[in-house]
């Protein structure tokens, strides 16, 4: 994995982000499981819980990420 270095820190971020938008909605919490063991086993550690395009604004897709992430790497 090829990272860079965060503006004004740091940190090393991953030049791929995982995008987790629709978690909840077009997959299931086991299948975001997966996909974040993946993501971060292959060296990604840049990972955007934005939901800025959904409408309405869900809840779900931070619970997925936060709880499996932090479980990783925390």
């Amino acid at each position: 994995m090829k990272y860079r270095k965060l503006a004004n820190t740091n940190l090393d971020v991953s030049v791929i982000c995982l995008g987790t938008m629709t978690y909840g909605e077009q997959n299931t919490e086991s299948e975001a499981h997966e996909q974040l063991d993946y993501s971060i086993a292959n060296g990604i550690n840049l990972i955007d819980t934005a939901e800025m395009y959904a409408i309405p604004p869900k809840k779900r897709n931070s619970r997925f990420d936060g709880k499996n992430y932090w479980n990783m790497v925390g």
